[in-house]
């Protein structure tokens, strides 16, 4: 009978894995509160401020599909589908007829949410990154995003959902 003894736990790399991933969440909490406080003039949420920013990079001006979106931003589709509703009853955002495939729908920003990307929102988000990242050199923003990239890659193989998602 060979049974394999589980690898003994080390408390103090667990307290401090668990020190990361509590920052990690009070973060994210804190993103999410502040961020929405930041774009209150403007009556928009952390969540409808990434699926906004989402739809202005290069490359997606014309649409993208809602599941290439989910993907993207690592969301349920369920979860997107309310916040796109209301972007979309907002006239925010716009659902079209895809070029290559006329059943399908892509979501894309519309005239007046471009104009408020441009003449509000990337006014005020830019104040709240100065303010959030304030005494960050550039190289420390560099080794952060390389430290979160990593971690999001090793998150990912333990997703199934997320280890299929192409970005």
């Amino acid at each position: 009978m060979d049974q394999t003894a589980p690898p003994q736990a080390d408390p103090q790399i667990d307290d401090l894995a668990n020190r990361l991933f509590f920052r990690l969440y009070q973060s994210a909490n804190l993103l999410h509160k502040s961020g929405t406080k930041a774009l209150e003039e403007t009556h928009i949420t952390t969540q409808q401020w990434a699926i906004i920013g989402a739809l202005t990079r290069p490359g997606v001006e014309a649409g993208i599909a809602v599941g290439e979106l989910s993907q993207f931003l690592m969301v349920s589709r369920q979860n997107l589908t309310g916040i796109l509703s209301r972007l979309e009853r907002d006239g925010l955002i716009e659902r079209v007829t895809s070029p290559s495939d006329a059943r399908s729908r892509l979501i894309r920003l519309s005239e007046r949410g471009r104009a408020l990307w441009r003449n509000d929102m990337a006014r005020l988000i830019s104040g709240f990154y100065d303010a959030a990242l304030d005494g960050f050199s550039t190289t420390d923003k560099i080794h952060t995003i390389h430290y979160l990239d990593r971690l999001l890659e090793n998150m990912k193989h333990l997703d199934p959902e997320a280890e299929a998602d192409p970005s």
